[in-house]
């Protein structure tokens, strides 16, 4: 589980800000309690109601930190307009991505904030039963959150009766095995449903047929996290943190040389101070910034400037994703990475599509054969045609984004690409039958 990184001086606190409080017992819901767990629960109940809570959200500007970034206010907006009835509200703790473990450290360091969350989307989206879905392997997780439900019923935040609103929110926790693919919400409604965890073609939405067919909001733990501090200390608050199109903060696990560890970070915060909070490369040079997670973009040193949110990132050809950083140094081949994350991405794929299921296999086929110094003469040409079919037929945020490790690289490290599928040479001497230069004098290759 990731360990969080202490927080630069000066930087906010809006989902860390209890862990220290509860480092010593993070079930303890008296100590939560005292440093303002559950006000914002009070406030929606008592002074809100379900209409102002989700004008508050939309107005704040929160989007999903799930890596889609859609507006949580609409999204909660779209599912309460929706038909008297049942409905529910999905929290996403899986943490698909393999390389990150934010959400779940989020989880086991201060559980009350997604409970609390959880509540206050069901209360005004008229659900009245939640799932929480963790990892099975987690069973310690399993066991914290499920305490923490059993608590927060007996205090009255949960149950028949929600502070004596007459609002009933039944919260289960849901403990889950499976693939990458979870990470993407109608696959995780599937999986949810006992079905085959594939993603549904859209609309409908799920805010309009999700979970058994009824109205359904799924949000990720982070995002739920946020809300109760939004609520509590106004809206104004929240949007001086972040940037204009990304309020806010999210947790970043960074990853290099050196080391990292899980941090909250302001959103818009330059990629270069993510890469010196991440401990740098030491005494080799900075080739590449992963960002994204494992279906992440490469980006050069020379971008360095570029604000971590959604926005900017997506212009340089990256994304939030996961949120996950990674420092890679001289000694990569930036060609064998994409081949690498580009063949995760293919195995992970579950198949509904065409262009995912065999499109993907063959952008990694390519990698293959450019790293082991046997590529086509049409293969450059190829990789940027196929990625771009690929994207642009895509059924779900896996197959849109699984192209980026090759696009990024096509767009940032072109000399490279080209040095391996027209020349086959990798400078960096790191794929297995080609060496030049200094990295193969020195026995650099492997």
């Amino acid at each position: 589980m990731a360990a969080f990184l202490a927080t630069p001086a000066g930087w906010p606190k809006v989902l860390t800000g209890r862990v220290d409080a509860l480092a010593a017992d993070p079930s303890d819901l008296d100590a939560a309690v005292r440093h303002g767990a559950f006000a914002g629960l009070r406030k929606v109940v008592r002074d809100l109601g379900a209409t102002g809570t989700i004008a508050t959200l939309s107005a704040s500007g929160l989007r999903g930190r799930g890596g889609a970034g859609f507006p949580t206010g609409e999204k909660w907006r779209a599912a309460a307009a929706q038909p008297d009835g049942q409905r529910y509200v999905v929290a996403n703790g899986y943490g698909a991505d393999p390389s990150v473990r934010t959400d779940a450290a989020l989880l086991a360091a201060d559980p009350w904030s997604v409970v609390e969350g959880i509540a206050i989307a069901a209360f005004a989206t008229g659900a009245t039963e939640a799932i929480l879905v963790v990892r099975a392997e987690d069973q310690a997780l399993v066991t914290l959150l499920e305490g923490a439900v059993v608590a927060a019923e007996e205090a009255g935040f949960l149950g028949d009766d929600v502070l004596g609103s007459g609002h009933r929110v039944t919260v289960t926790i849901r403990p889950m095995q499976g693939s990458y693919m979870l990470g993407e919400e109608t696959v995780l409604i599937r999986a949810l449903e006992g079905k085959r965890a594939q993603p549904d073609q859209r609309p409908p939405y799920p805010t309009q047929r999700g979970l058994f067919e009824r109205p359904t909001v799924v949000n990720n733990v982070q995002t739920l996290a946020i809300v109760p501090w939004i609520i509590r200390e106004g809206i104004e608050a929240f949007a001086a943190i972040g940037s204009r199109t990304s309020p806010g903060t999210a947790l970043v696990q960074l990853r290099g040389p050196s080391g990292g560890g899980g941090v909250e970070v302001p959103l818009g915060t330059p990629l270069r101070e993510l890469v010196r909070l991440a401990g740098g490369t030491g005494d080799r040079q900075l080739k590449a910034v992963l960002v994204g997670g494992s279906t992440g973009g490469l980006l050069p040193p020379d971008l360095l400037d570029t604000p971590y949110d959604h926005e900017s990132l997506a212009a340089v050809g990256a994304h939030l994703g996961a949120g996950s950083v990674v420092l890679v140094d001289d000694r990569a081949c930036v060609v064998d990475l994409a081949r690498i994350l580009t063949r995760f991405a293919a195995d992970s794929a579950c198949g509904k599509s065409i262009p995912c299921r065999i499109g993907l296999r063959r952008l990694s086929e390519i990698g293959d054969r450019a790293a082991d110094g046997r590529p086509k003469p049409t293969d450059a040409a190829l990789l940027g045609d196929l990625a771009h079919d690929i994207a642009a037929s895509a059924l779900c945020d896996h197959e849109r984004l699984a192209t980026l490790p090759f696009t990024s690289a096509l767009r940032h490290f072109r000399g490279e690409l080209d040095d391996h599928l027209l020349r086959s040479r990798c400078p960096a001497g790191v794929c297995t039958p080609i060496a030049v230069g200094a990295a193969a004098a020195s026995g650099g290759s492997r």
